[in-house]
């Protein structure tokens, strides 16, 4: 059944074998749970002295996706898609768009579960979202940062084609380390063809949320 009034929770994207689809109420409890001890939160975020990490980072992850949806805006805008293989779930893909309206730049972010990680899963949900951001969405651009360290995510966007976009210092626990971050031009990812065998489906009731005309 179509949601009549947030048509974004109709979005779907298909890129065999994974499935993205937005997350929802329901998901909630099932994310918290499924977050893994390595995932980095908004380090801005407000904690409570409640019984343990566990349900603190669960109360992080309701609340960011309260904050997401209850302050959209087509000028700014955090998608969290729910990603899942067989019907289950293994990990979120998240794109955001900060002043999309004029800049036409999307930003990326993603965890996957242990058991889902070294089976390209990481790369192939990544390409799920670009290709939404540089279809529909018709973005120029897509960013996404990692700690130098995490040669996974970074592995993950020099093969997608990023390149190189400036190392800074960033605050990292209780002290500062190197955050590197690339880029990715339109003109790159569609001379890849990458998104061939991906198909985006409920987009076009969501173009006025995103500041998009409709055609005709």
């Amino acid at each position: 059944m179509e949601h009549p009034y947030w048509p974004i929770l109709d979005l779907r994207i298909s890129a065999p074998p994974l499935e993205l689809r937005p997350m929802n109420e329901a998901d909630q409890a099932v994310i918290a749970e499924l977050l893994p001890d390595d995932v980095e939160l908004n380090p801005a975020a407000t904690r409570y002295d409640v019984a343990n990490e566990r349900n603190s980072r669960g109360i992080v992850v309701h609340q960011g996706y309260w904050k997401a949806y209850g302050t959209w805006r087509p000028e700014e805008w955090r998608l969290s898609f729910v990603v899942l293989t067989d019907g289950e779930p293994i990990g979120v893909q998240e794109l955001e768009g900060n002043d999309f309206v004029r800049l036409r730049t999307v930003d990326t972010s993603s965890f996957l579960v242990p058991a889902g990680r070294g089976r390209g899963h990481g790369k192939r949900m990544r390409q799920a979202v670009l290709s939404l951001a540089f279809g529909p969405l018709e973005a120029q651009a897509a960013i996404t940062s990692a700690w130098h360290d995490n040669h996974a995510s970074l592995g993950v966007s020099r093969s997608l084609g990023y390149r190189p976009n400036g190392e800074m210092l960033d605050r990292r626990d209780d002290g500062v380390d190197v955050m590197v971050h690339l880029r990715l031009t339109r003109e790159s990812w569609i001379a890849s063809q990458q998104s061939a065998g991906i198909t985006v489906s409920g987009f076009e009731p969501c173009r006025p949320l995103f500041g998009l005309v409709t055609p005709g």
